[in-house]
């Protein structure tokens, strides 16, 4: 089967695509490269799918429709993993029209282009637990409202799931978003904490602790999410007529929420290396804690998430001193 893959050189797209290559499967990525972080480590990233036979690689625009369609006109793809998108809540505060350009008209640019496909199992997309914005009911359920988000970042990814139940409506287009918590793990993103507490403390500089370290994220590691991923992917949502449309959105995290500061001491232990610390007060946009309830994913397509962050966390730092020492 072909897949496309949105975000191929990113750090879940990356992980996604290798595991369906492992499979057998064709994918066909697609990213376009920006500089939001490193280029190189998204060209790392792409030299580890390129050994593969059945990866065909475009570097392309989402938001640009017309190109898109072009690009993929050759390709019977048969299901879509979508994880292009501006990430991040902090930048999006600064640089609000590009989360307008690749979340909102790159989400539509995607919908469309599923529309045009004669045979489509099954789309998946990348929504995000920053949708739950400020409520305060935990574990966050996909019951609860999620009608008031604190970032323009969240506020894009509750649209994604707007856009993608009209299309599932109007167009029978099936439809699963996945609202991710804190992913984490070897060839992750440089934005994200453990990343950036990690070059801190190599290079013996204090790390910045939000909200004075009264914080809680519910970290889940890369190898769970892709697992999560494939499982959702292999069962699209049934289309049960006019007043149930074969839309479905799911939390997939790792049901823990660890405090900021275990995050702090698991990476002082994993590095050997005690850490500076300065203690701020809580930044825009930002929420104090993040717990998913995936009951309903473990119970549709068997999700398990088995890595403790004081597993997980050993494994990001024996591949970054490797990777490192390759720059």
């Amino acid at each position: 089967m072909t897949i496309l893959v949105t975000g191929a050189a990113g750090f879940i797209g990356m992980h996604v695509s290798k595991v369906l290559l492992e499979a057998g499967e064709t994918v066909v990525g697609i990213d376009n490269l920006n500089d939001y972080y490193d280029v190189n480590l998204k060209k790392a990233r792409l030299k580890e799918l390129a050994g593969f036979e059945k990866f065909i690689f475009h570097k392309q625009d989402i938001a640009k429709a017309d190109e898109l369609k072009q690009c993929l006109s050759n390709y019977p793809v048969r299901s879509v993993v979508h994880l292009a998108a501006q990430a991040g809540v902090r930048y999006s505060l600064s640089h609000p029209f590009e989360y307008a350009e690749s979340n909102l008209v790159g989400f539509l640019s995607i919908l469309e282009y599923c529309r045009s496909l004669e045979t489509l199992d099954h789309l998946v997309y990348a929504s995000s637990s920053s949708v739950y914005g400020g409520n305060k009911e935990l574990p966050y359920s996909v019951d609860q409202s999620v009608d008031k988000p604190v970032s323009l970042y969240a506020a894009t990814k509750k649209s994604n799931e707007l856009m993608a139940h009209c299309y599932s409506h109007l167009y029978r287009l099936p439809t699963t978003g996945l609202r991710f918590f804190t992913v984490y793990g070897p060839w992750g993103r440089p934005d994200m904490a453990y990343w950036l507490f990690s070059d801190a403390m190599l290079k013996g500089r204090k790390i910045k602790i939000f909200n004075n370290g009264d914080m809680r994220r519910d970290f889940t590691y890369i190898d769970d999410i892709v697992n999560g991923i494939i499982k959702v992917l292999r069962k699209a949502p049934a289309d049960g007529g006019s007043d149930s449309p074969p839309y479905t959105v799911y939390n997939i995290g790792n049901h823990r929420s660890e405090p900021l500061m275990k995050l702090v001491s698991t990476l002082e232990e994993a590095w050997g290396i005690k850490a500076e610390t300065e203690f701020l007060p809580m930044q825009k946009g930002d929420v104090k804690e993040t717990y998913a309830d995936i009951d309903s994913l473990q119970n549709d397509v068997g999700y398990h998430p088995s890595t403790k962050l004081e597993d997980g966390i050993p494994k990001f730092v024996d591949w970054y001193k490797k990777y490192i020492k390759e720059e």
